[in-house]
């Protein structure tokens, strides 16, 4: 059996839009096809996950089968109950097959890492936040059939964006009007189209063409700047390799919103110009933005309740500096645990720290300091090249020239 890479060439794509006509007919006549979704999705699937991944496969059924009992036993025992110990036991189980696939490479154990499959992270955030939403009360019921739908929606299966449940419902329940319907696949249509340039030919210049060169003149130059390997060919590496990070994974996700689009679901965009960004807070509210807004929610905001529901820090700019400590450092950890993803969450959570007491001093002394279009740009030119260096260290090319031999 042939196995697919999802949106890796464009043969792919012919084959997603001509297989998804019958379900894009049913919307713009008013109906969803469901019966026709569930059988595409499972062919996709199957040619996804079978074959010679046949492993991923088996884990990936016998993973959806263990969060939706999980999911499930916690929306009955929700309905009578609400015990915080229940609820965190709950979310440690929900979470535990990703932190084993995580730690498997440090604890030396690779079998661990057989548990995993693509796309194993973002089911995981899917299944947390429904189980923390019905915590909440914000979701009352899950329906077996449509958390299904929702944890097994192929176009973000494999590289998201993160959706939530809630507005997945939403889309899926209510099919759009014809005129509002013609205007999604419009977007779909465009952003596909953007994905392209993005990924096969912007990516594909940064990422194949100079990325290669550029680190081999890294190592080339290990010895450079008495020995540290510091280098003008580093800081080329550093743009080089954040360049094509931003128009991979843009691309990838605008793949995967406009065939969401196709079929009416309104998936939610992932960046939105981040190298835009006038400060490092702003960043992150444009970068990854499913998966920062889901942090946000689900570990700041709970960690900084949790922090002042029970007085452990009184000062409330400390509770925010702490918690966005334990917001990218769990971050830095989900990415993987190695010295380099850790490095780079802690070094977020202290860019940000630093960020809001200046934005705080800016508040106090605003009258007396310029801003116009030129300390704009000065803005947007720091934040750029903090980020490109957090890249730089996310990229694993510093372990590479410090440590391999």
């Amino acid at each position: 059996m042939p196995n697919l890479s999802p949106y890796a060439d464009p043969q792919y794509f012919v084959l997603l839009v001509v297989t998804l006509l019958p379900a894009m007919v049913g919307l713009y006549y008013g109906k969803r096809l469901r019966w026709y979704e569930t059988l595409w999705t499972a062919a996709f699937l199957l040619l996804t996950f079978g074959g010679v991944k046949w492993h991923q496969g088996v884990m990936l059924v016998g993973y959806v089968v263990y969060q939706l009992a999980l999911v499930l036993g916690y929306d009955r025992y929700r309905k009578h109950h609400n015990q915080t110990a229940v609820f965190i036991s709950l979310v440690v189980l929900s979470a535990l097959p990703l932190a084993l696939v995580k730690l498997s490479p440090a604890v030396h154990l690779p079998k661990l890492a057989l548990l995993g499959f693509l796309g194993i992270s973002y089911l995981t955030f899917k299944t947390v936040q429904v189980i923390m939403e019905l915590r909440d009360g914000t979701i009352k019921q899950v329906s077996p059939f449509l958390f299904l739908r929702f944890m097994l929606f192929f176009p973000t299966i494999t590289s998201g964006p993160i959706d939530r449940y809630r507005r997945f419902q939403q889309d899926d329940v209510a099919v759009p009007a014809r005129a509002d319907y013609l205007t999604l696949v419009n977007q779909g249509i465009i952003r596909i189209f953007q994905g392209f340039v993005y990924k096969f030919i912007i990516g594909y210049v940064f990422g194949t063409l100079m990325l290669p060169h550029v680190a081999h003149h890294v190592l080339a130059n290990r010895g450079a700047f008495f020995g540290t390997g510091l280098s003008w060919s580093l800081v080329a590496y550093m743009y080089v390799y954040s360049l094509y990070l931003f128009f991979d994974f843009a691309g990838y996700s605008l793949f995967a919103v406009g065939v969401s689009n196709l079929m009416g679901v309104k998936t939610p965009m992932n960046f939105n110009a981040p190298f835009k960004s006038q400060n490092i807070k702003d960043f992150w509210n444009r970068w990854h933005m499913s998966l920062s807004f889901w942090f946000r929610d689900f570990v700041f905001m709970r960690f900084t309740f949790f922090v002042m529901k029970h007085r452990l820090v009184k000062n409330r700019i400390r509770v925010s500096q702490l918690a966005y400590l334990v917001n990218f450092l769990i971050m830095g950890f989900w990415h993987g645990v190695t010295w380099y993803y850790i490095v780079y969450g802690l070094f977020h959570a202290t860019a940000i720290i630093i960020n809001d007491i200046w934005l705080r001093f800016k508040k106090r002394h605003g009258t007396q300091l310029p801003h116009n279009r030129w300390t704009q740009a000065l803005a947007v030119c720091i934040t750029f090249n903090v980020v490109c260096f957090s890249f730089l260290i996310f990229s694993g090319e510093l372990n590479t020239l410090w440590f391999t031999h």
